[in-house]
């Protein structure tokens, strides 16, 4: 088996999932009803924020995917206590934290870029972190430099080994001013982990304004944080001398609510989105509906469904927030094979996010992806030799194909495409759709999808 197939493995068996493909029996419409429950990309950074906190914390709304019991084992590698209340509900008590040994750590982390901000929670509690190389999905390059050079910035000192990578901060972490040359999520997560305890002011320019950044400011300040959101994508934070355990319900997941949307209009279907709620989707929403998709806001969430006639071509280009999210597009992408004309997607945030695109070519779409920025958006991958802007020309029909899934949106898309094309498909390497997508066999049942999984 190779690496790929034995990462789908372990994010599937860490969920109960223990099949590695799935053969779909396209052509039928998804209609009926999810429930979302909170957003990977918050849940994952509240549960390292609980290290912080003198008293436990309650985390609402967790979602059973692969990534989240990846960060429950390298908390409690580390002597947090992790343990469920209600359902989907977890009780992080972090009053016995401690070194782990970078062998659990690496254990534990496999391919995830999570340990990473791990360092300045524990840095503050414990005067050092270890970290294992980090992974993720193959989707381009995420370097950790911007990391390493924000905790040397609160005074940490990094020491690369062999195994890994070793930080301590003997004389403590102190505010410091950090400019990101780009809004990275990541990295602004490490700032707002490390700032929070460090002595003195902290201003960071250039930062990450995403909702999940702000929902993660939410928790900081219920557990004691003093945090400024400017308009200008300055955040400043003022260290205090201690925090508090936070009790949270974590903001819902936009990226799977978007996913659903995809499938609804690709499949010609009607899903209603339970959790879902606009002014997160807002920018999502409105190139839903330039395309031809409809949707109707409830309190309790969204409809997304086909309304009948042709699909029309949209030009996108993905940014970071309040942008159109490159996590959006792929799923999209799948959708825009049905509609009439040419669209074009340019992708600036990640550099190989179109590698999923080679399976939909194989089912018969018309997509070419090209290295130029073929947009008006500022994109740092021009001139780079990275294929990065796609050409969807459309309508076209999409047959059966076996597939393997590349990563976790890419996968979510081949699903969609599987569920779209004429006669059977099968996909394999579902387990990487666990990384963020729960119970999402459930759902398709729910759904009314014809398959069948295979060992």
């Amino acid at each position: 088996m190779n690496t790929l197939g034995q990462d789908a493995k372990n994010h599937g068996t860490a969920v109960g999932l223990n099949v590695d493909k799935i053969t779909i029996n396209g052509g039928k419409p998804l209609r009926g009803r999810i429930e979302l429950k909170g957003a990977k990309n918050l849940v994952t950074k509240a549960m390292v924020a609980a290290i912080l906190g003198d008293t436990p914390s309650v985390l609402k709304d967790v979602p059973n995917i692969s990534d989240v019991r990846i960060v429950r084992g390298l908390l409690e590698v580390h002597g947090v206590s992790v343990t469920h209340g209600v359902e989907g509900e977890l009780i992080l008590d972090p009053s016995a934290v401690e070194t782990a040994h970078m062998a659990d750590i690496d254990a534990h982390a496999g391919s995830s870029r999570i340990p990473i901000l791990f360092c300045g929670p524990l840095l503050h509690r414990l005067g050092e972190a270890f970290i294992p190389d980090l992974g993720g999905c193959r989707i381009g390059d995420r370097p950790i430099d911007y990391h390493l050079e924000v905790l040397r910035n609160f005074g940490a000192i990094v020491e690369k080994l062999p195994s890994g990578i070793r930080m301590s901060a003997p004389g403590g972490l102190h505010g410091a001013k950090v400019s990101l040359p780009y809004p990275s999520v990541g990295a602004t997560e490490q700032v707002l982990l490390t700032a929070v305890l460090a002595d003195g002011i902290t201003e960071l320019s250039g930062a990450a304004i995403e909702p999940e950044i702000m929902d993660l400011i939410n928790i900081l300040q219920k557990m004691g944080a003093i945090i400024t959101v400017d308009t200008d994508r300055v955040i400043r934070i003022e260290g205090v001398e201690k925090l508090d355990g936070y009790t949270h319900r974590a903001l819902f997941d936009r990226n799977e609510a978007a996913s659903w949307a995809a499938a609804a209009l690709a499949t010609e279907g009607d899903i209603f989105v339970g959790g879902a709620r606009q002014p997160e989707m807002l920018t999502f929403l409105n190139v839903f509906r330039k395309v031809g998709g409809a949707f109707e806001i409830e309190e309790d969430g969204i409809r997304f469904f086909h309304p009948g006639g042709e699909l029309k071509p949209v030009i996108i280009e993905t940014d970071v927030h309040p942008g159109f999210m490159t996590d959006w597009q792929q799923p999209l992408v799948v959708a825009l094979t049905k509609a009439k004309g040419v669209s074009i997607v340019h992708e600036t945030v990640y550099e190989q996010r179109f590698g999923f695109v080679d399976a939909l070519v194989e089912m018969g779409a018309s997509i070419d992806v090209h290295k130029e920025c073929l947009g008006s958006a500022a994109c740092r991958f021009g001139q780079r030799n990275f294929k990065h802007s796609a050409i969807i020309s459309g309508p076209t029909r999409l047959t059966g194909a076996d597939i393997e899934v590349p990563d976790l949106r890419g996968g979510f898309s081949h699903l969609i495409a599987a569920l779209t094309a004429d006669g059977r498909s099968t996909v394999s390497n579902v387990g990487i759709i666990a990384r963020g997508y729960e119970n999402f066999i459930t759902k398709l049942e729910l759904l009314g999808a014809d398959f069948e999984l295979e060992g």
